[in-house]
């Protein structure tokens, strides 16, 4: 499943794993991982080689339990860090890095591998996975995602500041040499800005249904 964010990819993803009962990834998360292990570090995000670097000597854990969302970054848990500010800010510089992707792409590719499993992110049709069946491709109004992205961070979120956060991330996430966000060709695209969690997965578990039937 992929999109930019504030489609609902994270919250859709989860809930439609636990109604299947499979694994679930959240690949941003990852990104967002390697983002905090670079902070940590204090390497300079124009550094492209620094920030491989350091990514390669951390050590970066996710669970696929769709019941219990964990990640890990050198053994210490970081769910809520990988949330904050400064990684939003940073992830998609990270994130362009090829030789980043490239070693996070081969650690879904293992998870992945073992099959039964709901994927989200910005390039798993596209790089990581293109033999995934169906592929979801989610999209809503730039309003509608600025006005979800201001609720997730709280109450005390600027919507305009928010909005133009958006749009940067989708900027630089779409024009990155390294996997840029796109829809490809065989994607059910699905428009989100009308409707609530519960109508997207009841929508997708129908769509997973029909493509069983005809695969």
């Amino acid at each position: 499943m992929d999109g930019p964010s504030g489609t609902g990819k994270s919250t859709v993803s989860r809930r439609l794993a636990l109604r299947l009962g499979v694994r679930y990834l959240d690949t941003g998360a990852m990104y967002r991982a390697a983002t905090l292990a670079v902070l940590y570090r204090g390497v300079g995000l124009a550094d492209a080689a620094a920030l491989a670097e350091a990514v390669a000597h951390s050590q970066i854990e996710i669970s696929t339990d769709p019941q219990r969302v964990a990640v890990a970054v050198d053994g210490i848990r970081v769910d809520a860090e990988i949330r904050s500010g400064p990684v939003t800010a940073a992830v998609s510089a990270v994130s362009a890095v090829p030789a980043i992707r490239a070693q996070l792409v081969r650690a879904q590719r293992e998870l992945i591998g073992a099959g039964g499993i709901v994927v989200e992110g910005r390039d798993i049709g596209s790089v990581v996975w293109p033999a995934a069946a169906p592929k979801i491709y989610l999209t809503a109004s730039s309003a509608v995602r600025a006005r979800r992205r201001a609720g997730e961070l709280g109450s005390g979120s600027d919507l305009a500041a928010v909005a133009q956060d958006i749009e940067r991330r989708d900027r630089l996430d779409s024009t990155r040499a390294a996997s840029p966000l796109a829809k490809v060709a065989d994607a059910i695209e699905v428009d989100t800005t009308e409707l609530d969690i519960d109508e997207v997965v009841n929508r997708l578990v129908d769509l997973i249904r029909t493509s069983v039937r005809h695969g």
